[in-house]
């Protein structure tokens, strides 16, 4: 194994969190390595970091814990942070590290290439290396595709009692409400959160695979969730789990127009980095064929870069066109959204 790998758990004080998450300093000391602050914590990134020392001979240090959790800890850490890399969900929580101040520019020719302007900080303080698309899904006993259309019929008075999601609170809700501030502006984005809140079936509760099973079951005709949830059911040894796979249906909004609302998994450079060289060897690597694949069929997210085979279930669902708004304005409306959100009642 060529990860060392310290599991970080919040809860506690800036100082306290130091104390029991203290990496051992002679591991760092070596040379060669790149140490990684991550917020995923899925167990096929452990073959995504080993095959990046196979090719490289560059050592991969992890350390594991929650997105804000990990934010706070390198900057309270400082300039003696170990942190070469940070990489976590979301745009929006991407955007916070930057406006934190512990991001650096990197100016590589392979990342400028490889992924699309508006999956990427303007200034290459941040890159996004998976894609997950927010979709409407549906029990295909009681919605066909064709009543179907936008995210924003969603506040159709026709849907009323037949919609859930998760509550505001949750990152992924708060990214897309930021987008249609952008797009719609505040006033119809707000009307839209009140109008979608009237048409829920019942308060938000639950992660995303919670509102498939509710779905699945009857308790609402529509949710909105990622598809990667919905691709796990699918892939289950547990045969409950593959029946609910088979009574949703998967729909991508907006095909007629925008796209369909996407978000990112990304990382950037620590400022402070000692590691500077090998970290942005390992965002490139990210970027590469390798690396993408791992993510598209690791774990159910979509690539960013062209000609990435899907997998098989994630293909199932169709091809789509997504969203090219630039994800960075999740990050600038995220205080917009949470109190447009607050304000319609979004629990």
């Amino acid at each position: 194994m060529t990860i060392s790998r310290r599991l970080f758990l919040g809860g506690a004080t800036a100082a306290t969190i130091i104390a029991a998450s203290k990496i051992n300093e002679t591991v760092f000391a070596q040379k060669k390595q790149i140490n990684i602050y991550s917020s995923r914590h899925y167990n096929t990134d452990s073959e995504l970091y080993n095959t990046f020392s196979r090719i490289t001979g560059i050592k991969v240090n992890l350390v594991e814990g929650k997105d804000d959790e990990l934010i706070e800890r390198i900057k309270t850490e400082g300039k003696n942070s170990p942190a070469d890399i940070l990489i976590t969900v979301d745009a929006g929580r991407l955007w916070r590290a930057d406006q934190a101040g512990i991001l650096s520019p990197v100016n590589s020719k392979i990342l400028q290439q490889q992924i699309p302007s508006n999956l990427r900080h303007p200034k290459g303080h941040w890159f996004g290396f998976s894609k997950r698309a927010r979709v409407i899904i549906f029990n295909k006993n009681k919605v066909s595709k064709s009543q179907l259309s936008t995210y924003e019929d969603l506040a159709n008075p026709k849907w009323k009692g037949k919609i859930i999601t998760r509550s505001s609170s949750n990152i992924y809700n708060q990214s897309l409400v930021a987008a249609l501030i952008s797009i719609l502006g505040e006033k119809k984005a707000e009307q839209w959160c009140k109008s979608l809140v009237a048409n829920f079936a019942r308060p938000p509760q639950g992660g995303d695979t919670d509102q498939i099973k509710a779905v699945a079951a009857g308790i609402a005709d529509l949710a909105l969730v990622n598809t990667y949830y919905v691709a796990r059911l699918g892939q289950s040894d547990k045969k409950e789990e593959r029946d609910i796979f088979s009574k949703i249906g998967v729909f991508f909004p907006n095909q007629n127009a925008r796209g369909t609302h996407v978000n990112i998994c990304g990382g950037g450079v620590i400022k402070t980095s000692k590691n500077r060289t090998e970290a942005v060897k390992f965002l490139e690597y990210l970027a590469g064929s390798t690396a993408q694949s791992f993510f598209a069929q690791g774990n159910n997210e979509y690539p960013v870069v062209a000609n990435i085979k899907y997998d098989p279930i994630v293909a199932s669902f169709g091809n789509f066109k997504s969203d090219t708004i630039n994800v960075s304005v999740y990050g600038q409306n995220n205080s917009k959204s949470v109190q447009i959100m607050d304000r319609a009642g979004w629990k």
